[in-house]
């Protein structure tokens, strides 16, 4: 349960967005992954989702999920709940936003989910990165803008990582020089593209069929960067349907040679779940640079 001063807060917040008079009735603890607390909340205006978590661990958090999915609801192309507020209370900060029911899936669940994101790839802008810092998972994303996606990739994801690795007695010394091996290549490796808006943590755990029976996408951790990355990250864990890479194709064909690259882009992932799990990623990490 949600503390007194807590739901007051998350009251007046409300009432202000929804320009409406907001009382809550309850606070359901719910399933949302494993680094937020999350509930749903019950009001006189039907049910809204709240994340919560430690505002001296994570203080800007949650500013930064909210900027993300008011990014992607700009696009006007994938579904995304709408957020609605955050701030902090009592050593917690809070993000509130739409709660999206789960629907049944129409005939063309994929066809229609591809299509969107190809429409959201094709928002762009002049540099790659982002307006500031924000999160994969618990992890801080860099986005310090570079008009080059190589130079990106190599300096805002895969060195700083794999330094953290190394750091942390997860990496040794070999798989650096691999990475940073890897690194140089990679100008010869990707093809010139426009930076394109990406979701940035596409698995299957982060999209639900909504209430229209499309899909529905959340936990972003959006930057604008080479859209091969959303593609092989839907790949890596498996969840997305055959016709949903068929249909991206369609929509809007990748480069030749991007079967090649989907290790490649995958490293990035990899690596955000080694130091936040470890486990068997680290192997796949290893199969992946065998090659560079």
């Amino acid at each position: 349960m949600i503390d007194e001063i807590l739901q007051k807060q998350l009251s007046t917040a409300l009432s202000e967005q929804l320009k409406v008079k907001i009382h809550i009735n309850d606070a359901k603890s719910v399933h949302g992954g494993d680094i937020n607390q999350t509930f749903r909340i019950g009001t006189n205006e039907g049910y809204f989702f709240l994340k919560l978590n430690d505002a001296r661990r994570y203080p800007d958090m949650f500013a930064a999920e909210y900027a993300g999915l008011e990014a992607l609801h700009a696009a006007h192309a994938l579904t995304v709940p709408q957020p609605l507020a955050y701030g902090q209370c009592n050593g917690q900060t809070y993000l509130l936003m739409e709660m999206m029911l789960k629907g049944t899936a129409v005939q063309d669940f994929w066809e229609h989910f591809a299509q969107s994101l190809a429409q959201q790839h094709k928002k762009t802008q002049s540099h790659f990165g982002y307006a500031a810092p924000n999160y994969i998972g618990s992890l801080r994303q860099f986005n310090t803008p570079y008009s080059n996606w190589p130079v990106f990739y190599a300096f805002n994801r895969l060195l700083p990582l794999i330094r953290m690795a190394y750091d942390q007695h997860i990496a040794d010394q070999r798989m650096v020089q691999q990475v940073e091996r890897l690194c140089r290549q990679l100008p010869q490796i990707f093809p010139v593209e426009a930076p394109a808006l990406l979701h940035g943590d596409l698995w299957s755990g982060n999209f639900m069929v909504g209430p229209d029976g499309r899909a529905c996408v959340f936990d972003p951790a959006v930057y604008y960067g080479h859209r091969e990355m959303d593609l092989a990250m839907a790949r890596l864990f498996g969840g997305f349907d055959t016709r949903f890479y068929y249909a991206y194709q369609a929509a809007w064909p990748l480069s030749p040679g991007w079967q090649q690259r989907i290790g490649v882009c995958q490293l990035y992932p990899l690596l955000v779940h080694t130091l936040l799990f470890g486990g068997n990623y680290y192997n796949s990490i290893r199969e992946v640079l065998q090659a560079y």
